[in-house]
């Protein structure tokens, strides 16, 4: 029997090591690439990390494979620090666990997503 959303989500977290809003923070000051996957319309309501980049979750992993020809300047190597952000820290976790399926054994997700950056008081660019 296939897994459920639940079980996949469950052994996506199991490999990493998931960072609080504070340490997200922290580690994008210190120069961690975060990427946030929200869709357009998310952004355009709520706002955006500053210094976040955006990367659509459908090309993620071409965005970031540091092989692919459609891939993104700051992906120069396995080694980069990612933090994937969403809005609630749902896909974000399945889409850390699959960059790091590509070699990126230091990617992980922001628990709680964008909802979470806020709520901590931390800026955010509604522009």
């Amino acid at each position: 029997m296939p897994p459920t959303i639940d079980e996949l989500l469950e052994r996506a977290r199991s490999r990493l090591l998931r960072v609080d809003a504070a340490q997200a923070a922290r580690e994008l000051a210190d120069g961690a690439l975060v990427v946030d996957t929200r869709p357009a319309d998310q952004r355009a309501e709520q706002g955006v990390i500053p210094g976040a980049l955006v990367v659509g979750r459908n090309v993620l992993e071409w965005r970031l494979d540091p092989s692919s020809p459609s891939r993104i300047p700051q992906a120069v190597d396995l080694d980069v620090r990612v933090i994937v952000v969403c809005a609630e820290g749902f896909s974000s976790s399945l889409a850390a666990a699959s960059l790091q399926e590509l070699g990126f054994w230091n990617a992980t997700d922001l628990i709680g997503g964008f909802v979470a950056w806020e709520a901590a008081g931390l800026p955010v660019d509604k522009g």
